[in-house]
């Protein structure tokens, strides 16, 4: 059955790639993303534990460490799975899922279990767990029910307000501290977690913390050139380093200012109107928990040149190569997410729906991250 799915997905992607049209996501779409996170959020083991012990008395199973977030093999991907549910229920509130989605998000985030998450992670030892990646998905959770009008989301996200405090608290401290940016393609990436970051401040008018985050990028980027990236991708990366970091620093540069400044950092985009400059990749073995990161570089890449474009006067010239590049990925991408294997259906779906729904795209006239329900039409352009 795995294999009929992702024989059909791969059709549908042909078929848009030869239309020249996204592939459409809507309420079967989100089902089928909702669903591979519902097959994790509760699923103990294969787990991947990041955990220092400070004694016997650290020695326990994830599901007694971390209660909330113990699934999904590691701790950031059941953040992110736990936020892709919700971002589900507020763009398809009425969908099939949404009672079974509900009830896992109840059952994970309830005061008990949030409070013991706080606790762990204010533990000797654990300074930089989960930092940035994890606690800037964590963040994003916290941005997603706190934008959702709804009684339950109220509910949860009182409830995750410790967590949240601790997290806060933590990134304070470390950034002042961070002398130089992390410039990988993988979780402890400087640029990625600032962007998610800064969304999150923003979204909840935390001002001084937007403030720390900005000035960081700042400090970090603002006097970068020539970005290598034909140096791109490295082996396991599922996130762009270059693109990345284009991806924060429009989020903080008016529109003039970031224009100038990609013309200095990316040089190489082209003012044609193909994506040949930056292709897909492909996961040589998508059954290979590392390999597999390859099929979620397309995704970050795909949502990254959208936030590129985004902020990008209407008549720049690289706009067409940039939605080409952006599109192809969308494509590859998309028809990678079968859940055929776990080591990548444990967390691709979070990353589909990142990109599917636009969470990091502001638009005018509604909130920085406000669920957009996104069809073939407006994703052609």
């Amino acid at each position: 059955m795995k294999r009929f799915l992702a024989i059909l997905l791969l059709m549908s992607s042909v078929a848009a790639a030869a239309t020249n049209t996204a592939p459409t996501f809507d309420e079967k779409a989100a089902e089928r993303f909702a669903k591979l996170a519902l097959a994790c959020v509760e699923k103990q083991y294969p787990n991947k534990i990041s955990h220092v012990l400070n004694s016997d008395a650290d020695v326990a199973p994830p599901r007694k460490l971390t209660p909330a977030f113990y699934g999904c093999y590691d701790w950031h991907s059941s953040v992110h799975a736990h936020w892709l549910l919700v971002r589900l229920l507020r763009t398809f509130p009425d969908a099939l899922f949404a009672v079974q989605a509900r009830d896992a998000l109840r059952k994970s985030l309830t005061t008990e279990n949030l409070k013991q998450e706080a606790a762990y992670l204010r533990g000797e030892g654990r300074a930089s767990f989960e930092r940035p990646y994890g606690l800037a998905w964590l963040l994003q959770l916290c941005a997603e029910l706190r934008e959702w009008d709804d009684d339950q989301s109220r509910e949860m996200s009182a409830n995750l307000r410790p967590l949240e405090e601790a997290a806060i608290e933590r990134l304070k401290t470390w950034l002042p501290k961070l002398s130089h940016p992390v410039r990988i393609g993988e979780h402890d990436q400087t640029a990625f977690g600032l962007g998610l970051m800064l969304d999150y401040s923003r979204s909840t008018k935390n001002d001084s913390f937007a403030r720390l985050v900005e000035d960081s990028a700042r400090k970090f980027f603002l006097a970068d050139r020539d970005c290598p990236l034909s140096y791109e991708p490295s082996g396991e990366d599922f996130l762009s380093p270059c693109l990345g970091e284009a991806d924060v620093m429009r989020r903080v540069l008016p529109q003039t200012e970031f224009a100038k400044w990609l013309d200095d950092f990316m040089p190489h985009v082209p003012t044609t109107g193909n994506g040949d400059w930056l292709k897909p990749v492909v996961s040589p073995d998508p059954s290979d928990p590392k390999l597999a990161h390859l099929d979620g570089l397309n995704l970050s890449r795909a949502w990254m040149l959208e936030g590129i474009l985004s902020a990008l006067p209407r008549d720049d010239q690289r706009r067409a190569a940039l939605q080409a590049a952006a599109d192809e990925h969308q494509r590859a991408g998309l028809a990678a997410v079968t859940g055929a294997h776990y080591e990548g259906g444990h967390w691709l779906g979070s990353f589909a729906v990142y990109l599917t729904t636009q969470r990091g795209i502001r638009k005018e006239g509604l909130s920085a991250s406000q669920p957009q329900k996104r069809t073939s039409e407006n994703t052609a352009r």
